[in-house]
């Protein structure tokens, strides 16, 4: 530690020039929707020879937008021609943003979905890409095509920044939603998007030096703008902070980043929790209205204090749980069963043993 304390000087020198950019948040009020994905390790079947996961997204309003079952081995080509009908026009959100980006297979759209011939997926972390995708491309759906009564701030579940999109089509993404945002604010609606992660590495990183510092220990709600060059030096790949400003100066294409990040602190006592926050880069100038807006969702936070409402209940209504998670059980059940024809009795046997008797022990 003493040899490393050159480190920790060294983090607070580069923190020391936020505290006095600290800015008081004022509050604003504004109708809050959240738009989340399922969580795959939180949605698990009980019983799954097929390792079905689920690709579901819904909002803070309960709104469904996708309900898809997919497995590892699930073939490509039949999962990209399902978002067309038969002449070709796109029938799903996921479909019309690809449309949007000039792409007509999956792993034209993200090279982190590779296949074989037999259009089998290489590797079974395709779905965990997959389940992003959709999530991106409903975003974009909901601002182009919902009718919204009232200005509206639009939360989005983690930072906006993606690393799934092939080659520029990030920034194709960016377009099209910058556009869309713009349509509706020619039809006297305002909407803003924002982007709000639980963990982020800057965080971690300056945590520390933030409290020796004290940034962000006001006695009332606050936040900072994180610069570029701070950014980058808590990722191994500063592409991963690169934004569209940094992209002038550089010369390098911003193929990853969609936001500009601030850190926000919600409540009004000192150590209360500290947020990173993703204002659509954008709209980065009327950061104060943003933040300002989810300040009044963040306040009504249940159960976790000083974290956006809307994102938790969005949270609650993604989550298959009770009587759905058993119905979707009972479809795996029936599926097994239609497969195995007279072998069927087999399964309803197997199903009546322990699946963990060692459990037992704790009884």
């Amino acid at each position: 530690m003493e040899a490393d304390r050159g480190l920790l000087d060294l983090l607070r020198e580069e923190i020391r020039p936020l505290r006095d950019a600290t800015r008081r948040i004022q509050p604003r009020s504004v109708t809050s929707l959240s738009v989340v994905a399922t969580d795959g390790g939180n949605n698990r079947l009980m019983f799954d020879p097929f390792l079905v996961q689920i690709v579901r997204v819904v909002d803070s309003s309960n709104n469904e937008y996708c309900l898809e079952l997919v497995t590892p081995t699930t073939s490509v080509p039949q999962l990209a021609r399902r978002q067309f009908n038969e002449e070709g026009l796109p029938v799903t959100a996921l479909g019309r943003m690809m449309k949007t980006l000039g792409v007509d297979s999956l792993p034209a759209l993200s090279h982190m979905i590779r296949v074989h011939e037999t259009g089998k997926p290489v590797s079974p972390t395709w779905v965990q890409v997959y389940r992003e995708l959709v999530e991106w491309a409903i975003l974009l759906s909901i601002i182009s095509t919902k009718e919204f009564g009232t200005d509206t701030l639009i939360v989005f579940d983690g930072l906006l920044r993606s690393k799934v999109f092939a080659g520029e089509l990030f920034k194709k993404y960016r377009e099209a939603l910058t556009a869309a945002i713009g349509s509706q604010r020619s039809k006297g609606r305002r909407l803003y998007v924002v982007g709000l992660a639980k963990h982020s590495q800057v965080l971690s990183r300056y945590r520390l030096a933030m409290a020796l510092e004290n940034v962000l220990t006001t006695e009332y709600p606050a936040y900072v703008e994180i610069p570029r060059e701070v950014e980058e030096k808590a990722y191994v790949w500063s592409e991963y902070a690169r934004g569209d400003d940094t992209e002038i100066t550089q010369g390098e294409v911003n193929k990853f980043v969609g936001g500009k990040m601030f850190f926000v602190k919600f409540g009004s006592r000192r150590h209360d929790p500290v947020w990173p926050v993703d204002v659509f880069t954008p709209q980065a100038g009327e950061a104060q209205t943003i933040i300002g807006s989810l300040l009044a969702d963040a306040i009504n936070g249940f159960p976790v204090a000083h974290y956006p409402r809307s994102l938790q209940r969005a949270h609650e209504n993604a989550a298959l749980v009770d009587f759905d998670f058993d119905i979707l059980q009972d479809h795996v059940f029936d599926a097994l069963r239609r497969l195995l024809g007279n072998q069927a009795q087999s399964l309803d046997e197997f199903m009546l043993q322990d699946p963990d008797p060692a459990s037992a022990r704790y009884d």
